[in-house]
C-alpha cells in the first residue's frame, strides 16, 4: 500500500499551499492536510478557527468534510498528509484521528511533521488503536 515519495511530496505540497489559506487569527497556527482517496482524488482543507475555540475546525476534518461533500459518505481514505507553516511537530489531534479512521482502513497511511522537521509516517490503527467503530445491526 505505501506511497512513492514522490506521491507523498505532491501531497505535502498540496497541504503547504491550502495552509497559507487557513484562517487562524487567534492561534497563528496555519495547518493543512490533503486527503488521498481510494480512487486516486486529493482533497485539501485548513484549520478555521473561531473566537469560541471549540468550534475551531482543524485541517484533517475541513478536508474530510470537502471529500464527502463531493464524493458522498461511500468514500474510503487512503493517506493524509497533514503540514503547517509554523515549522513545528503536529500530529492529528485525538479527534481527527477519529474523523479519519471513520473513513478509512486500518493500513490508511498518516504522515505528519516530527519535530525534527521530517514527516513521520504511521497508519491510522497506530494512532488510534482503540478508535470508536460503527457497530451493524
Amino acid at each position: 500500500m505505501g506511497l512513492t515519495a514522490a506521491k507523498i511530496e505532491v501531497l505535502r505540497q498540496r497541504a503547504l499551499s491550502v495552509a497559507a489559506k487557513a484562517y487562524s487569527p487567534y492561534s497563528k497556527f496555519r495547518v493543512g492536510a490533503a486527503v488521498l482517496l481510494e480512487d486516486d482524488s486529493v482533497v485539501e482543507g485548513c484549520n478555521v478557527e473561531n473566537a469560541s475555540y471549540r468550534l475551531t475546525t482543524c485541517a484533517e476534518q475541513t478536508a474530510i468534510a470537502a471529500a464527502v461533500a463531493l464524493h458522498g459518505p461511500a468514500l474510503r481514505i487512503r493517506a493524509v498528509v497533514v503540514v503547517n507553516l509554523n515549522e513545528t511537530a503536529s500530529q492529528p489531534c485525538g479527534a481527527c484521528r477519529q474523523t479519519i479512521h471513520e473513513f478509512s482502513s486500518p493500513e490508511t497511511e498518516v504522515f505528519f511533521p516530527a519535530a525534527d522537521g521530517t514527516l513521520t509516517r504511521c497508519t491510522i490503527a497506530d494512532l488510534l488503536p482503540h478508535a470508536f467503530v460503527l457497530e451493524e445491526n
